[in-house]
């Protein structure tokens, strides 16, 4: 087994330090999640983190970790007689985003439990992170059927396995951490609100601590074990630190004082439910255990509030996480007062974020504030001649579901029709490798024409593993929304621009929801350009939207083929998913010679590659001359004007996207 990393060997980081150390106090606080840019040190403080975890005490020979003290009654290798257990270390099990729902829960033998009656089962991931830390890299890409089973286990501390009227139920409480780059897509507002805290985390600019962060990675790359010795001292320290915070955990009173800044707190964020308040409330209590102190301070409640609070406030995918400190500071001073202690304790407010190395350098602190996105402001805008400034968008509403025709494979979503793991069962097969999904009809069906041959003298069915079928289900995919978007001077006439950027924002509002991947495409002056590669974060499509200029001409042949080529990439990437092209233009074509028959002709060449398109019509005035509508007869798809495309509409509420088959019955 490697060596890792010393967890107080990490370089600033304060707050993603003091929160995993408040969840090591308390488990029950709920869990971190850790969003920042790639290569802050993210993964390497949670995996350093379960070697300054207390060791457990087990039940001999229990695969399900039961606590000797107080063995889970129902455990499947139970029931646990009454003794002294064995003491292991605390483990961590990382989730990767690409397991099997088998992987994470368990699997049972079906052709054990069919032909044998025997219930044979394995645990899963699950199992194995009960009573420890359950971790997943790159949480925001786990598919949604893997989502939905870790919230079921997370809110009832127990997991569930159920196949064909065989059930096994067993213990999962563990502490949930995960890692996300915030650039690649949100996450689910359900799973979010299971962590209990979030830190958001950056690379410092300090030249010196930049330093000390190579000087110690090399050091540990050299030599892992000279490297982990060298800070075995300090590890010891915070082990004990822990150990001795859990025992004065008890102890530590919450006020009520406390209580109403806390309460206050949360009603003045405007945060959803009452787990806001709950997990506050944990987090203060372990801060101050901590900080050794048995009684909760306003210091807390604002540590806690900055750690607790900023995932809660989203009310959009396009919201930044983050809390006005003023305004907390604010109604901590107005609701504070009562039964606190003015000694801020050993370590200072907040206790000090767990760093026994005084040498970490200048740090970087403010973890916590909420970093501007992308294109918001700062961002310099080009001068070309005709170019008009960016416009806001208008209110995103509600938009009609675009869906792309026929039945696919790719990632689980909830846009398109799709063959997929979990859904309703639409037929059987013989399975390819381990059976998952047994359709138990057709398995019988199977199986009964052999009965006599194979000697069956009882009222039992005698199953081959040639009879077992698996279930074909159908569900829903995510597919790539390819956006391309007219952003020429004809767009800008009449201030239509703002309409048009408020119908993308639905439109990747809706996409965000449907767990789709987005590009964005915009062509004008003479040219066109990747404004955004396909990627799963709406947050930075949005931003590259607000900062959309417009004016020139209208180089739509452009557009279209620069579609083109980034489908034609983003297939060899995931050929599986399938993509669906929004265009967002009024249909006009100026610029260079013929621009007509070469828009005309590149949307031909998107057609015949089998590309699903809708075109947004933002054609307006009294004379109207149905050039869109042209366009998308020429891509083999439909056209919606913007009024059409809300789902309040007087149109139907599901528009599918025509492909090429409906480009060859109107040829026919």
């Amino acid at each position: 087994m490697s060596t890792p990393f010393p967890f107080t060997a990490v370089v600033g980081q304060d707050d993603l330090r003091l929160a995993l150390l408040l969840n090591a106090v308390s488990p029950a606080v709920g869990g971190v999640l850790v969003r920042g840019e790639k290569g802050t040190a993210k993964s390497t403080a949670v995996r350093a983190l379960s070697a300054l975890l207390p060791q457990v005490d087990v039940v001999v020979g229990c695969r399900f970790s039961c606590d000797p003290a107080a063995p889970d009654p129902a455990c499947p290798d139970g029931p646990h007689e009454p003794g002294p257990g064995a003491r292991r270390p605390s483990r961590m099990v990382e989730l990767p985003v690409g397991a099997s729902e088998d992987r994470l829960v368990g699997a049972l033998d079906i052709e054990r439990a069919l032909a044998e009656g025997v219930k044979s089962f394995e645990p899963g991931l699950l199992a194995q992170a009960h009573r420890g830390i359950l971790y997943v890299d790159e949480v925001n890409l786990l598919h949604d059927h893997l989502v939905d089973l870790l919230l079921d286990a997370a809110a009832m501390g127990a997991s569930y396995v159920e196949r064909e009227g065989v059930s096994v139920r067993h213990a999962a409480r563990f502490l949930l951490v995960g890692t996300m780059n915030p650039e690649e897509g949100e996450l689910r507002p359900q799973l979010l609100d299971r962590f209990g805290l979030t830190v958001e985390v950056s690379a410092s600019r300090e030249p010196d601590q930049r330093v000390e962060v190579v000087r110690r990675r090399l050091a540990y790359d050299d030599d892992p074990q000279g490297f982990a010795a060298r800070w075995a001292e300090e590890e010891a320290a915070v082990r004990a630190r822990i150990v001795a915070a859990r025992e004065l955990l008890p102890s530590v009173r919450l006020g009520d004082g406390a209580l109403r800044q806390i309460a206050a707190t949360c009603a003045a964020f405007e945060v959803d439910g009452m787990r806001a308040d709950i997990v506050m409330a944990r987090t203060a209590t372990a801060l101050a255990a901590w900080a050794g102190r048995t009684d909760v301070l306003a210091e807390d409640v604002r540590q806690a509030a900055l750690l607790a609070l900023p995932h809660r406030r989203r009310r959009n995918p396009f919201d930044a996480p983050g809390l006005d400190e003023d305004r907390l500071d604010e109604t901590l001073e107005q609701f504070g007062g009562g039964d606190e202690d003015d000694d801020p304790g050993p370590d200072g407010p907040g206790g000090g974020g767990g760093q026994p190395a005084p040498d970490d350098g200048p740090q970087s602190g403010g973890d916590t504030a909420a970093r501007p996105e992308a294109g918001e402001s700062g961002q310099p805008q080009s001068s070309g001649a005709g170019e008009q400034q960016a416009v806001r968008a208008s209110e995103p509403f509600r938009t009609k579901v675009l869906t792309v025709p026929g039945l696919g494979d790719g990632a689980a979503g909830r846009r398109s029709r799709a063959r997929t793991e979990r859904g309703r069962t639409t037929g059987a097969r013989r399975p390819q490798g381990a059976l998952t999904k047994l359709h138990l009809a057709a398995t019988v069906r199977a199986a009964a024409p052999h009965q006599r041959a194979r000697g069956r003298s009882g009222p039992g069915l005698v199953v081959r593993r040639d009879d077992l079928r698996q279930a074909t289900r159908e569900g829903r995919e995510g597919n790539l929304v390819l956006f391309v978007v007219d952003a020429s001077g004809s767009m800008a006439a009449r201030q239509r621009m703002g309409a048009v950027k408020g119908a993308v924002l639905s439109l990747l509002l809706d996409a965000y929801q449907r767990r789709d991947k987005v590009g964005l495409v915009t062509f004008r002056g003479t040219a066109a350009e990747v404004a955004l590669p396909p990627t799963s974060s709406v947050d930075a499509a949005a931003a590259r939207l607000e900062s959309l200029p417009t004016g020139g001409r209208t180089p739509l042949a452009a557009g279209l083929l620069k579609a083109h080529d980034v489908l034609r990439v983003e297939r060899l990437r995931d050929p599986a998913r399938r993509a669906l092209v929004v265009v967002v233009t009024d249909g006009r074509a100026t610029g260079g010679a013929e621009p007509v028959a070469l828009a005309g002709r590149a949307a031909s060449l998107l057609a015949a590659g089998g590309v699903a398109s809708v075109v947004v019509d933002c054609e307006s005035g009294p004379v109207r001359l149905g050039l869109a509508g042209r366009l998308a007869e020429e891509l083999g798809g439909t056209a919606v004007t913007l009024d059409e495309l809300r789902a309040d509409s007087i149109a139907g509420l599901v528009r599918n996207v025509q492909g090429t088959q409906g480009t060859a019955r109107r040829a026919a």
